[in-house]
């Protein structure tokens, strides 16, 4: 396909089909409707199914019954959305079904706004929904990894039956790019454990119930090896000037992009300063983050948020060196500038 001029969130429907997803259930919200939009006019080109539900949680229900029959499909919302989908989420990660989950955050609590903003990391990395249930979770910081991670997340969730998420902010979502699409996927791996509505329907069970507490104990210990053979293949980060970086800036999606323009001008005034971008926040590259703490003086968070990544830095530092936060709400994005000033002021306390 050639490289076209797309939106972020239209390039996630175009991944997805290339994925082979051909079912689509969610309802319209800021800043996400484009995605049902997009899916409502691309899916029935190829065969596939739009279906607009009557609420979130009768969308990620649909969704549930879809990836019982073994089909790629999935749903996508904004946080007010998400809330009401974490029941659904809990039980199909119970079940153990594949799924694309897309969150494209807007500022809250409660109905916010549509600006863009980062709070739902702990919501989507931690499991909003009950039970110690995870997913591996994708944060796009442009509108070509919006399709290329997508397509991933669909990988991944066969590979292991389980929910995968992009979790991306409003910017991401509604910025213009330049997008160079992949080959689609001509073979999709065979699910015998899917719904078939043949005679081995009756061996076939997709359930996310177990009455007898020995039994549920031994589901769990099975889904926690899972999440740990997640965990040992799916780190994903980028460094960018951190080879002899004394101050280490990190932050995801479009704040990554603030922060590459915040090093370029620093070292422009020669500051060792370097950034780390997670792309998988689930797992969390925490390993990468203890390796970086042995060899500078200090880490500098930035989120649209009060705080939520920046909890899991400072768990990996451990108290080792400073772990510095700065974060703004309700849909304000920073500027490199702003940005630039927060950090000489730090310093300098």
């Amino acid at each position: 396909m050639a490289k076209q001029l797309i939106k972020g969130n239209e390039a996630i429907v175009k991944g997805a089909i290339l994925a082979g997803c051909r079912f689509y259930f969610g309802y319209p919200i800021t800043p996400a409707s484009e995605i049902a939009e997009a899916a409502a006019f691309y899916l029935p080109v190829v065969g596939g199914t739009f279906i607009q539900a009557e609420s979130e949680s009768a969308a990620i229900n649909m969704l549930y019954g879809a990836a019982s029959g073994g089909v790629r499909a999935m749903t996508a919302s904004s946080s007010p959305g998400m809330s009401l989908k974490q029941e659904g989420i809990s039980y199909a990660a119970g079940s153990e079904l594949p799924m694309v989950i897309v969150d494209v955050m807007r500022g809250g609590p409660g109905l916010g706004n549509i600006a863009p903003a980062q709070a739902d990391y702990n919501q989507m990395v931690k499991g909003g929904g009950h039970g110690g249930y995870k997913m591996v979770v994708l944060a796009p910081n442009s509108a070509q990894e919006m399709c290329d991670l997508t397509m991933l997340a669909f990988d991944v969730a066969d590979k292991y039956r389980n929910p995968a998420v992009i979790l991306a902010d409003g910017f991401v979502g509604q910025m213009m790019e330049p997008v160079e699409f992949p080959e689609p996927v001509m073979e999709l791996p065979k699910k015998e454990w899917a719904i078939q509505a043949d005679a081995q329907d009756e061996f076939r069970l997709v359930s996310s119930i177990d009455l007898e507490p020995e039994e549920l104990e031994k589901h769990n210990v099975h889904l926690q090896q899972k999440y740990a053979a997640m965990e040992a293949n799916h780190v994903m980060f980028e460094d960018y000037q951190t080879e002899d970086a004394e101050l280490v800036v990190i932050g995801y999606g479009v704040v990554s992009r603030i922060l590459h323009s915040v090093v370029d001008e620093l070292r422009g005034k020669g500051v060792k300063i370097g950034l780390m971008r997670p792309i998988s926040l689930w797992p969390f590259p925490k390993n990468h983050i203890i390796e970086l703490a042995a060899r500078i003086k200090r880490f500098f968070v930035v989120e649209l948020s009060d705080g939520q990544m920046v909890d899991d830095v400072r768990l990996a530092v451990n108290g080792k060196i400073p772990v510095q936060f700065y974060g703004r709400y309700g849909g304000v994005v920073p500027s490199p500038d702003e940005i630039i000033a927060q950090i000489m002021k730090k310093n300098e306390a």
